[in-house]
């Protein structure tokens, strides 16, 4: 997502109060959900730099610019791309958008003693053993299936471009929401249908976040709560939102994750 959202992004900010500052800064990892990349997150980070926090952007292997190939791209180089990401920092806050609540799940499972906390914002909370996809076919609400292209020859998914405004961005400008159609690329299959590895003692331990978005038809809002009713979440908070409310209300997103880093 590059110049037009950006744009259309701060002009929400001027509208929007800012948290207040906040002394302790923290590490705040930033993790992209499918057929987006780090770029998604540019109006809400530098409201988190603005709080002196440090601030990370992780884009994914396959995304954006980044020209991995499908067939070399799987779950674990997600997650391992976020443990360097993180480095050797501690009270880590790690954020994952709607695909990435699987990788930061699989994370914090395996640096446990490094993240402070864990916020999904409109993403998906595993149990032990469950896949993107096992989740996904639950989700009677999402509008997902009826865009959804696959292509198990490259191995993997497309959202056809007429359905990209309705599964992403419905609350968005029609030229915001356009560029994002236009611009919208294939995600990799096999991180999708890659169960994670969860451990009460492990990622059962870590203080979880979840922020849900009500007008979701991507992750239906009922399978959110169904996935918070089941997991040990801390605190929730709800966005009048579509699928991707770092768009439509970065402000807000900035805000939530300002107030849980303190």
């Amino acid at each position: 997502m590059k110049s037009i959202i950006i744009m259309f992004a701060m002009t929400v900010l001027s509208f929007t109060s800012f948290a207040q500052p906040n002394k302790k800064t923290k590490t705040i990892i930033l993790v992209h959900g499918a057929w987006s990349d780090a770029s998604a997150w540019q109006a809400v980070t530098p409201l988190l730099k603005a709080e002196g926090h440090e601030v990370i952007e992780v884009n994914l292997a396959g995304h954006g610019s980044d020209t991995t190939s499908f067939a070399n791209i799987n779950l674990n180089l997600y997650v391992e791309s976020v443990k360097t990401a993180i480095g050797n920092r501690k009270n880590v806050i790690l954020v994952g958008h709607s695909m990435a609540g699987l990788v930061i799940s699989q994370v914090a499972e395996e640096i446990p003693g490094q993240i402070q906390k864990l916020i999904y914002l409109a993403a998906y909370l595993p149990q032990n053993g469950e896949s993107l996809l096992a989740l996904a076919n639950t989700d009677a609400d999402s509008h997902v299936s009826k865009y959804l292209q696959i292509d198990e020859k490259n191995g993997s998914a497309a959202i056809a471009k007429a359905g990209v405004t309705d599964v992403f961005a419905a609350d968005a400008p029609a030229e915001v929401a356009t560029y994002i159609a236009d611009h919208i690329q294939p995600e990799p299959l096999a991180p999708l249908a890659t169960p994670v590895k969860l451990t009460a003692a492990n990622f059962g331990k870590v203080s979880k976040v979840y922020i849900y978005t009500v007008n979701d038809h991507t992750v239906g809002p009922k399978l959110q709560h169904i996935m918070v009713e089941k997991a040990r979440v801390s605190k929730t908070y709800s966005l009048e939102s579509s699928h991707t409310p770092f768009v439509s209300m970065p402000g807000k997103v900035a805000d939530i994750i300002i107030k849980e880093s303190k």
